[in-house]
């Protein structure tokens, strides 16, 4: 009896972030009649506070090699075939005023829920319908699709779309559900960890940093083979700023990182030279010529340097060059999905047609965003694989 009662739909999409409402505008367009369901009682909360609350809504130089996965050619097709040039069109069209920061990456001029009203206006031009504050409880397959049990009553639709985002910032909302559905119908995860998130540092060193919180400083930081050249910030907990955060999804617990602290600088033949025409200098004048002045001070006493360089022997100059070019920090940690801009991990690409993010073995059941195994550096790269995966999808579905 309640299947019978149950409304159908063509696309139910479980999600209302960046994800689910582009592919549910993309569906909606082709005809489709398309409900997106979120438990949130407002859409798109991470699309509120990205970008400092002006929304990175994309970055003009993302390539697949801006992403992580353990299977790398996965997110190819996808990104190919809608780029961040077609976001833009998409920006532009609805006026939306906007600037570069860093190399390519695009923020909103005013506010991030520029890029949410648009979305939102998308789905209402293309007829698809918003659902907030309502559970799903239950999925079970149908011969014709999907049945869902929710709070408010049953529902069935053809297509099912899974756009729930990964475990990150759970005070936004995020759960592991889209990972549970994944699990019902007989899906790999792959392990989860927080990514593009600070480090915690040991007692010691986060006592003799905890001073200097606020200060920042471009650094080049090294990891697996991995390294980042942008600025790194401390904080009363520990290493933030985008250097960090990138690095982040690389590291694992145990591992150390080498910092640069001079990436623009050739520290020992400058110290060198130094001594030779300024015999008083001392290292820490030398440092307050590149880094803050109060980092500087602090990273000089951290470091026992004292006296003018014509008191140090070329040795011991190259010691502490050697420090400030690799100086060598093993994280306490991570400040976990609590802080984390993205999920590392997720579901398993191998079992997703990488032209349609559907279930190879269902192809009526969709993964896409944040819940699959692809994970963008920062800057805009993971809102461009939520739009390119979305399309994906809603052209399918």
């Amino acid at each position: 009896m309640a299947a019978a009662s149950a409304s159908p739909y063509d696309v139910i999409i479980i999600g209302a972030g960046a994800a689910g409402l582009m592919c549910a505008a993309t569906a909606g367009y082709r005809g489709r009649r398309v409900l997106v369901l979120d438990h949130a009682n407002k859409p798109g909360k991470k699309i509120l506070m990205s970008g400092g609350g002006r929304c990175n809504f994309t970055n003009l130089n993302s390539t697949p090699a801006n992403f992580l996965s353990d299977n790398p050619a996965y997110c190819i097709s996808a990104l190919k075939r809608y780029t961040p040039q077609d976001f833009l069109e998409l920006v532009d069209r609805h006026g939306i005023e906007h600037e570069e920061k860093a190399a390519g990456q695009l923020f909103c001029k005013d506010s991030a829920k520029d890029i949410l009203n648009m979305l939102l206006t998308e789905c209402e031009w293309a007829g698809a319908e918003v659902r907030l504050k309502t559970s799903v409880e239950q999925i079970s397959e149908t011969n014709s699709g999907y049945h869902l049990h929710t709070g408010s009553g049953g529902l069935t639709c053809e297509s099912l779309v899974i756009a729930t985002g990964g475990l990150s910032i759970p005070t936004m909302g995020a759960t592991g559900f889209g990972y549970e559905v994944a699990r019902q119908f007989g899906l790999e995860l792959l392990p989860t960890r927080a990514g593009l998130v600070p480090f915690t540092l040991q007692p010691e060193l986060k006592e003799q940093l905890g001073p200097l919180s606020g200060v920042s400083c471009q650094v080049d930081v090294r990891c697996h083979e991995q390294h980042f050249r942008e600025p790194m910030l401390i904080t009363h907990r520990g290493l933030s700023g985008p250097a960090m955060l990138q690095i982040s999804s690389f590291w694992e617990p145990g591992d150390s990182l080498a910092i640069n602290l001079l990436p623009a600088c050739r520290i020992i033949e400058d110290l060198l030279s130094l001594r030779k025409t300024r015999p008083q200098w001392t290292i820490g004048q030398y440092l307050a010529q590149h880094l803050p002045k109060r980092f500087a001070q602090a990273f000089t006493e951290l470091q026992g340097w004292r006296g003018p360089l014509q008191g140090y022997k070329r040795s011991d100059l190259e010691r502490a060059a050697n420090t400030l070019g690799q100086w060598s920090i093993k994280p306490a940690g991570t400040e976990g999905y609590r802080t984390a801009e993205v999920t590392l991990g997720g579901v398993n690409t191998r079992q997703l047609s990488s032209k349609t993010m559907a279930v190879l073995e269902k192809p009526n059941l969709y993964f896409i965003g944040e819940v699959v195994d692809v994970t963008g550096h920062l800057g805009g790269h993971n809102f461009q694989w939520a739009w390119a995966s979305a399309a994906a999808a809603g052209n399918d579905a």
